[in-house]
């Protein structure tokens, strides 16, 4: 795989496991995240990986940075769109303006600020896989999970309209919609849970990967469920 892979939320747990899956199938990848240092200790000695650290969530200098980043090795091929976050709330009527913002923020001004900066050069080039994450827990409502859930619906119908209008320049656009990830964070917040149920991050890592081959290249807009046992 020669390609050039852009992949948000790098220094995270399913980002690291992204970067690896495209590595080991010998793309350049630009590793994308907010802390610097998190970025240089896990990817700084690897000369495949280049690393931004920005503020994703700022519109201006994710354009700056991305398009710096991508001047020296061209267009990406591929986007990855997996920078986000999960919070629990009290009711919707109780939830404060902030947590709106923040859940929003950091699963939706992301996807839209990277995508921004990177779809003019895969208009460009005539061809681009981007992998957006959504969630299994945001087909519907959950109480509790008002702002998570919104901003995560967002992300399924943002890539359904992003496949229609992007699809005619060679660029397919699609969405995983995982489950409970076996993460670090998950395990510690969930001690007792039965870990075999949940969905292992190589294993999502592979549904992105499929998403970004030519494999997929007559998908276009499927939020795809990726839920292992649980």
């Amino acid at each position: 795989m020669s390609s050039v892979v852009v992949i948000t939320g790098a220094a995270g747990a399913l980002g690291k496991s992204i970067v690896t899956f495209f590595l080991d199938r010998g793309a350049t990848v630009v590793a994308v995240d907010m802390n610097a240092n998190v970025l240089q200790t896990a990817y700084g000695s690897n000369p495949k990986v280049k690393t931004v650290a920005v503020d994703l969530t700022n519109a201006d200098k994710t354009e700056v940075a991305l398009k710096d980043a991508l001047s020296s090795l061209g267009p990406a091929n591929v986007l990855c769109n997996i920078a986000g976050g999960f919070d629990m709330g009290p009711a919707v009527h109780e939830t404060d303006d902030a947590m709106w913002r923040r859940l929003m923020d950091m699963n939706v001004a992301t996807l839209i600020n990277a995508s921004r900066a990177v779809v003019p050069g895969m208009k460009t080039a005539g061809r681009g896989k981007i992998v957006n994450v959504a969630a299994a827990s945001a087909v519907s409502g959950i109480g509790a999970m008002g702002a998570y859930c919104a901003s995560k619906s967002a992300v399924a119908r943002l890539t359904e309209s992003m496949a229609q209008e992007l699809r005619g320049y060679g660029i397919n656009v699609n969405a995983v919609a995982p489950s409970i990830l076996n993460t670090p964070t998950n395990r510690a917040a969930m001690p007792d849970a039965d870990t075999n149920k949940w969905v292992a991050l190589e294993d999502l890592s592979a549904v992105v990967g499929f998403l970004a081959s030519d494999y997929a290249k007559a998908v276009h807009g499927a939020v795809l469920p990726v839920v292992g046992l649980s």
